[in-house]
């Protein structure tokens, strides 16, 4: 069986640089064999692709998309704290915040994008329990972002 690193690369994607954070935090925080993700926005190199309301500015599929690259960039944050990914045991929650235009209500749909991700990384081990939340504004005007909680093996 592959790892999630082989899985990666499989999948045609390469791991980006962890995420500078944008404020006063850390990419991670370890507790015990939990690893929690700061929120991820979909930088590509520094830059957001791109801005603004899902359901106005923003379709749902490109916001699908987008929600793909934070969870890749969490997963980046997440081999940084924890070396190889073949030590997540399992992703258990994922939190997903979609900047919604107001009559957009399509935000579970979108979060699938980063859900579908980590199924197709870790297999079962990132099935997991999720909140999709409708919001205003996100930083930098991003349409999307998430965050994660992992437990990892010691």
């Amino acid at each position: 069986m592959s790892t999630p690193e082989e899985r990666i690369g499989e999948l045609g994607l390469e791991l980006p640089e962890v995420v500078a954070p944008l404020a006063s935090y850390v990419p991670t925080a370890r507790t015990g064999s939990l690893v929690y993700t700061a929120g991820q926005v979909p930088l590509v190199k520094g830059e957001l692709p791109i801005t603004g309301k899902v359901g106005a500015e923003v379709t749902a599929e490109q916001a699908v998309e987008q929600a793909r690259i934070c969870a890749l960039n969490a997963i980046a944050a997440l081999k940084a704290e924890v070396g190889e990914l073949s030590r997540v045991v399992r992703i258990v929650k994922v939190v997903g915040f979609v900047a919604s235009a107001p009559d957009f209500d399509g935000q579970p749909k979108v979060i699938n994008g980063a859900s579908d991700l980590l199924g197709e990384v870790f297999g079962d081990a990132g099935r997991h329990a999720r909140s999709a939340v409708g919001v205003a504004v996100l930083p930098r005007n991003a349409p999307v972002e998430v965050e994660l909680i992992a437990e990892v093996s010691s």
